[in-house]
């Protein structure tokens, strides 16, 4: 028995506006996953250096805060290609 395809395509102004905020949505929460587990993993292994070291607190500190700033910068990545799927798709 051969399968049959349809195709449809969304005529519906509303439907792509949906179909478009859903897409954001997505691709911004799942954007946030990663860097919301690097954060978690980045505090934790500072800690566990200061409480081995104290004296090195102020160095790793400085180093964590550049870490953080880098891994948190890409969820505003993630957040941007949303927007972009939204507003140029």
């Amino acid at each position: 028995m051969p399968v049959q395809v349809v195709s449809q395509t969304i005529t519906n102004p509303s439907m792509v506006t949906a179909a478009k905020t859903l897409t954001l949505g997505l691709s911004t929460g799942l954007g946030a996953i990663g860097p919301g587990v690097g954060v978690g993993y980045i505090m934790g292994k500072t800690i566990e250096a200061v409480a081995r070291q104290p004296e090195l607190r102020g160095e790793l500190l400085s180093l964590t805060f550049l870490g953080l700033a880098l891994t948190e910068a890409i969820t505003f990545y993630a957040l941007l290609m949303g927007f972009v799927a939204f507003f140029l798709a």
